[in-house]
């Protein structure tokens, strides 16, 4: 029997003895594709090949990329584990075709592959085109000897990117997996959606254009886009009739059966909550191992929403404790021939699949106590609906599934409004397609495309030298190319070649000087919008610069130096961070400047002040050994395997620079950086703090900045030494004792505040009243601020068996005011009630309690009328109870 990992072997290398070049899977966080948002189908990464706007060295290319569908339109997840074929995460296998081959090969390729390769039964398979594609009908019955063939319509057998651009009609191959699969006399191709006629295939013939007109133009060159999914394939060639028995998946749910101890296939609730662990264990592994961390907004709230329905299952066939990491860790190791990367990963992915799952479980017992709370309320007022919006609550905020309330809920002879919950969940889906931008990457802009497929390339020759001459090839003034810029004018300049560095990899664009015999342009900036394309920023500051002249391009050396010496010392400071963490800690992003540099890294908690000194002065040690570094140019396989430590999602060409620091750190990375870590000279950290979940940042200096921040400490320490009239080494031991004296003034200050406050209470009860049968003591005691207001109040009420207490205070410059109610009263009047009717008197509000509230406003010329009206309106108040 062929395993899956046959399948993907025998696919790859079929299509490579074609004439295919075999692209490896990209991360599954797109790149420059904002209307992404996660990769869920193997044409993305060709995106731009499909639409003209890139060229690459091959037509033909075949692929296993990895898919995941959750979220967006595909937003289906209560279905994953109840059926045989929904997934968060798949692999898609496909073979393309950029202006190369097209239908008549598509079409023999597919078929031979299935019916020679795998063996599949020929009798048992089926095949869909669009209506009006007679050219495909042809193809499959006269050139394969088909009659099996259905013609359908637009909506199943047509395929567009979009409302406009590449679009064409597309042919599907489906397998009869026989009669007892059948849903009924009337089950056919397009007239249900039951697993009989199997869908396997789906071949894309690109051939037109559409405008927004709607009209179909035919493409020049036409091109092939085709999908077949790795886990359905399988489960066919293995005979089995859900993907869940397939190998892929049956390793993973035998895995949980012996942490679980329960046998797969004897309970059908606990047959459902192992085959959502098992997806969803996959979807996680390879989620977080190129990049995506869990959070609360965009990719990172699918992955929680991932996560969290997965340890919910966990807790329904009996775990107590986190076991996703552990499922996590067994994907990445079984999947380690297929994707040896990800298996690399495995000591960070179980550290943050762990963590989260610990989080959760906290949570899930916070919603099984909202919801006991909500159904005593019910049940208190004899009502027999949990309200939609509640059920909503506890499925988006704590992971609580519909079935798994109504489930809890049923106990106790209560249902959910389902129409307030589909109400509510619609409007999040709403809200979801408004706010999620895929890849949180702006598309690079139209112009720079229309200049690379015009055949516009920047060479970088900046590794080795700082100053060089190129012709200028564009000059861009507002977004439009233009053949000269004058004097005071903003531009953007591309250059044949060029020695100033492009933005990227976290390291910010060069600055200097550009000059041609008619002008010169002070360049600001420096970006790389495409790889093969280095944008100079600037601006004009003499007579005018053209196209198609020679200039003299000039890098600003010292500030290329600072920005070299930052970008080496990031690298100290990673595996630094490593090895004083641990193997968990990743980079997930940086900035390297010639000011400063700031480094991003997953960690799940703040850095001790030791911590922090250690790294440090570890980094410091580091420098000071004066390591050689040394750049190599390899392959991404040979990087890896020397040790090289690659970033989380980012897609590598054939060739990487490899950056290592003595034997100490090797990284892929494309920056500038220093000869030698000595020359970097002094690191000083500047501050450390949360920026999301999991992910710490260090900002730091270096060199000549990292000298400057250590004599404005001491400067400041100089100051301060003078101030309370000692020498630093003195300071801390003469602040010690100043700060006890204050403590000791403190307590006698507070010690007379009492006194005081008993008099003042004593002359406040001495003037009380009545309202009614009420006591009301009412004064205005001026300059306490809200705690002192407090205190006071805590003594008159100590000596006030019932009334209540409304005192003001005008304190600098603005109204206090407080209502304090005896607990005898509370059921005929309220603190709060009657402190929303005094507020608005003195230009403020407030609120509190049934027995204290307070108040604050702007106008404490006012707080003698407020009090005035204390009485009236506490006998308003007593006649409306």
């Amino acid at each position: 029997m062929l395993t899956a990992n046959d399948i993907r072997s025998r696919f790859l290398r079929y299509f490579e003895e074609r004439g295919h070049t075999l692209v490896a899977s990209s991360p599954l966080i797109p790149h420059n594709d904002p209307t992404l948002l996660f990769i869920n189908a193997g044409m993305n990464q060709f995106k731009d090949l499909f639409l003209g706007r890139e060229k690459r060295d091959y037509q033909r290319a075949a692929s296993a990329q990895k898919c995941v569908r959750a979220g967006g339109k595909h937003n289906d997840l209560e279905n994953v584990g109840r059926t045989a074929r929904h997934h968060t995460f798949f692999e898609m296998l496909g073979n393309f075709s950029f202006g190369d081959y097209f239908k008549r090969d598509a079409i023999l390729y597919a078929w031979d592959f299935l019916t020679e390769e795998l063996g599949l039964p020929a009798d048992k398979l089926w095949i869909t085109v669009f209506r009006e594609d007679d050219e495909a009908f042809a193809l499959w019955r006269d050139e394969v000897g088909l009659e099996r063939i259905i013609r359908m319509g637009e909506k199943d057998n047509f395929w567009s990117m979009g409302d406009t651009g590449p679009c064409g009609p597309c042919s599907e191959i489906h397998i009869d997996q026989g009669q007892d699969m059948a849903c009924g006399p009337d089950c056919g191709i397009g007239r249900c959606d039951c697993d009989r006629y199997l869908e396997l295939w789906n071949l894309v013939f690109m051939q037109f254009d559409r405008d927004t007109a709607g009209t179909l133009t035919p493409l020049p060159k036409p091109s092939i886009d085709t999908g077949m999914g790795l886990e359905r394939i399988a489960a066919v060639v293995q005979g089995v009739r859900s993907n869940y028995d397939c190998d892929l998946l049956r390793g993973i749910l035998a895995f949980i059966e012996s942490l679980s101890g329960k046998a797969y296939g004897t309970n059908g609730e606990a047959d459902v909550s192992m085959r959502v662990i098992a997806d969803h264990s996959r979807a996680t592994a390879f989620l977080i191992a190129d990049g995506v961390l869990p959070s609360n907004e965009g990719r990172g709230y699918v992955l929680r929403r991932i996560m969290r329905r997965a340890a919910r299952h966990a807790k329904m066939l009996g775990f107590d404790q986190p076991i996703l990491y552990r499922t996590a860790a067994f994907v990445l190791e079984s999947m380690a021939d297929a994707y040896p990367e990800m298996a690399q990963r495995c000591d960070y992915v179980t550290t943050v699949v762990k963590n989260e799952e610990e989080r959760f479980i906290q949570t899930l017992d916070n919603g099984l106590r909202i919801l006991t709370e909500e159904v005593q309320q019910l049940q208190q007022h004899k009502l027999t609906v949990l309200p939609g919006e509640v059920a909503f609550r506890l499925y988006d905020t704590y992971g609580f599934p519909l079935d798994l309330t109504a489930d809890i809920i049923a106990e106790k002879g209560l249902v959910i409004d389902e129409a307030g919950f589909n109400k509510a969940m619609e409007e999040q889906r709403r809200k979801a397609r408004e706010h999620w931008k895929g890849s949180g990457e702006e598309a690079v802009a139209s112009v720079y495309r229309q200049l690379a497929q015009a055949g516009v390339r920047s060479e970088f020759s900046g590794y080795d030298c700082l100053t060089g001459r190129s012709e200028i090839l564009a000059i861009l003034v507002d977004g439009r190319s233009l053949a000269e810029a004058e004097q005071g004018q903003e531009v953007e300049i591309v250059t044949a070649a060029t020695p100033f560095y492009g933005e990227s990899g976290g390291q910010s664009g060069d600055r200097g000087l550009l000059s041609t015999a008619d002008g010169s342009v002070a360049i600001s900036d420096t970006r790389k919008p495409l790889p093969e394309l280095t944008v100079h920023v600037g601006r004009v500051v003499r007579g005018r610069v053209l196209r198609d002249t020679v200039a003299e391009l000039s890098v600003n050396g010292e500030a290329r130096l600072a920005t070299a010496l930052n970008h080496t010392c990031t690298h100290i400071l990673h595996q630094v961070l490593r090895e004083t963490l641990g193997n968990h800690v990743q980079q997930a992003g940086s900035l390297v400047t010639a000011e400063r540099l700031r480094f991003d890294f997953i960690h799940f908690s703040a850095l001790s002040d030791t911590e922090l000194e250690d790294i440090e002065t570890e980094v410091n040690r580091r420098i000071r050994n004066n390591l050689e570094v040394v750049t190599k140019q390899m392959t991404p396989e040979e990087a890896v395997a020397a040790g090289a430590t690659a970033l989380f999602g980012e897609k590598y060409g054939d060739s990487v620079r490899v950056v290592r620091v003595g034997n100490f750190s090797m990284e892929l990375c494309g920056g500038t950086h220093a000869d030698a870590s000595g020359d970097i000279g002094l690191f000083k950290i500047l501050q450390e703090s949360g920026i999301a979940a999991g992910v710490r940042r260090i900002e730091a200096v270096t060199g000549a900045a990292a000298l400057e921040k250590v004599r404005q400490q001491e400067r400041t320490l100089d100051q301060l030494a003078a101030m309370i009239k000692t020498d630093r080494p003195q300071l801390a031991v003469r602040l010690r004792k100043l700060l006890e004296r204050q403590k000791e003034l403190e307590r006698e200050v507070e010690s007379l505040q009492g006194k005081l406050n008993a008099d003042q209470a004593g002359d406040l009860l001495a003037r009380a009243t009545s309202v009614g049968s009420i006591t009301l003591v009412c004064g205005q005691v001026d300059n306490l601020d809200g705690k002192a207001l407090r205190e006071l109040a805590d003594q008159v009420r100590d000596r006030l068996s019932s009334g209540v207490l409304v005192l003001g205070s005008s304190h600098a410059g603005k109204a206090g005011l407080l209502v304090a109610v005896s607990k005898d009263l509370t059921p005929r009047l309220q603190a709060g009630a009657l402190i929303k009717q005094l507020a608005p008197l003195v230009g403020g509000g407030g609120g509190g309690r049934p027995d204290l509230a307070q108040a604050g406003g702007s106008r404490p010329e006012q707080l003698g009328e407020a009090l005035k009206t204390a009485p009236r309106l506490i006998e308003d108040l007593l006649q409306t109870a």
